[in-house]
């Protein structure tokens, strides 16, 4: 009765307030769910323009807080790889490892991801009823299948971050006195297995795949790379990891077009937008309407940045010799009377390196997704399946472009570490580390052991409950059905 009454307040109040008009958003834009007038017309886009704007919002999503800076946050600093630098308590924590569910990065993060798939259900579930003629038939079926790419790869940060969470693919289109009992649960979802986030992420990514285009000179669309290497990631990051789907998918992508850029400096020099090694990646013009800001957040003089290397990562690479990827990644500069780091002299102070214009509203893209990512993915399903040989040519591919000689390792052992390394020194700062760790089931061990400047243990205490967000307890506040993750 709680229950139908908190609901019913709900639905009254938007009704009172709200009624002139169609489109109504009775919950927070953190829940996903976008709730239509009962109406005689239930048509939501009358023309093909409002469809296509639909889906360029969700596509702009791309550009907000969470992927400008929490992404690279919670991949780098939740990690081995940078410390949390700046001011914010809220990184602060996730860079220690110590997590509350009222860590406001933990809150925001969910409300602009469950914000995206909310955009995207609203388009895969309403394109098909535009009457404009405009619109074809097939562009209609690639919109779904864009759509569907967006929401799969927020699902699959959702699922990455806190296991187990609402699974949410349809709007509520209508309510009455009579529904309410029906209403509740898709209103104030329970949270859905990991195993069913996952089969819909395929799902999604397979609906993707049958109808987005092969390529686009503009790489921050969906595109077959794309979404094959988006499978690529899901199968090896799903338990039990499935490596022959890794390899199948990240054939598809090496055969697909692709090719390393010569010089590991090609890809960061700003000279080379939507290279031939990118797949995934969003572009920005610059200026006060399509400006880069998140660069700022990692580089700059009039302010302590956020994501500051640390000292672990530049010890692997002195250690490993790998001078090409160190310089392309980390910056050092002299910060004197600016001020100061327990980690790091003011005289010789590292920046991030691989995002280079980092003034306010900059033009500065990011690359999500790379062919090098994807053939040293393959490289570890080779090896997982027994193909040693063949994972060290491709991790050899890599090394030598970075100036480097073959890998030592022969052994399945020896080479599945050794990939775990090549990824860190490759991909350092785009956000993949922490999500390597994790599904390799290597976290615990790596985070507890990392050191810091006098090479001494920094003293994490990172548990198998750390593995996962807690569930924001704002969200837990308003949704009785929510279960929090253990030890929060």
């Amino acid at each position: 009765m709680k229950k139908l009454f908190i609901l019913s307040m709900i639905l009254f109040a938007a009704v009172t307030f709200y009624s002139c008009k169609k489109f109504l958003d009775l919950q927070p834009q953190s829940q996903g769910i976008a709730v239509q007038n009962a109406s005689s017309d239930s048509i939501l886009y009358k023309t093909a323009q409002e469809v296509e704007s639909a889906l360029a919002g969700a596509y702009s999503d791309f550009k907000n807080e969470y992927y400008e800076l929490d992404y690279y946050v919670n991949g780098d600093a939740q990690a081995d790889d940078a410390y949390a630098g700046a001011d914010n308590p809220a990184n602060f924590q996730i860079d220690a490892l110590k997590i509350d569910a009222i860590n406001s990065n933990v809150s925001r993060d969910w409300a602009y991801l469950y914000s995206t798939i909310g955009k995207t259900n609203s388009v895969i579930n309403n394109v098909n009823s535009c009457p404009d003629a405009a619109l074809t038939a097939d562009r209609k079926k690639q919109i779904i299948s864009e759509a569907s790419f967006i929401r799969a790869f927020m699902y699959f940060q959702l699922v990455q971050l806190w296991g187990d969470v609402p699974l949410q693919l349809k709007e509520v289109t209508s309510f009455s006195a009579s529904n309410l009992a029906e209403l509740y649960p898709q209103l104030f979802p329970p949270r859905a297995p990991m195993a069913n986030v996952y089969k819909q992420i395929i799902l999604d990514l397979e609906t993707a795949l049958a109808n987005v285009q092969v390529s686009a000179t503009n790489k921050g669309y969906a595109t077959k790379g794309a979404v094959n290497s988006m499978l690529a990631y899901v199968y090896a990051t799903q338990l039990p990891h499935d490596y022959a789907k890794v390899q199948q998918y990240c054939d598809a992508v090496i055969g697909g077009g692709y090719s390393l850029m010569p010089n590991y400096n090609d890809l960061w020099n700003n000279q080379n937008k939507n290279c031939a090694e990118s797949i995934f990646e969003i572009n920005y013009t610059g200026g006060a309407t399509d400006g880069n800001w998140g660069t700022n957040m990692f580089r700059g003089l009039d302010w302590k940045k956020f994501n500051i290397p640390s000292n672990d990562l530049v010890f692997a690479f002195d250690a490993e010799g790998d001078t090409v990827r160190k310089n392309n990644s980390i910056i050092f500069l002299d910060i004197t009377g600016h001020w100061s780091d327990p980690n790091w002299p003011q005289t010789h102070y590292p920046f991030l390196n691989k995002w280079r214009n980092f003034e306010s509203g900059s033009n500065q893209n990011y690359i999500f997704i790379r062919l090098a990512d994807m053939i040293l993915l393959k490289a570890e399903a080779l090896n997982e399946q027994g193909d040693a040989q063949g994972a060290a040519a491709l991790v050899n591919q890599i090394r030598h472009r970075a100036k480097l000689g073959n890998t030592p390792a022969s052994t399945q052992d020896a080479m599945r570490l050794a990939i775990e390394k090549e990824r860190r020194l490759e991909l350092a700062f785009e956000g993949r580390r922490w999500y390597d760790l994790k599904r390799n089931g290597r976290a615990i061990e790596v985070m507890n052991n990392a050191v810091g400047p006098d090479g001494q243990k920094i003293g994490y205490n990172l548990t198998q409950n750390g593995l996962v967000w807690p569930i924001p307890q704002s969200e837990m506040d308003k949704n009785v059905n929510l279960v929090q993750n253990p030890g929060y």
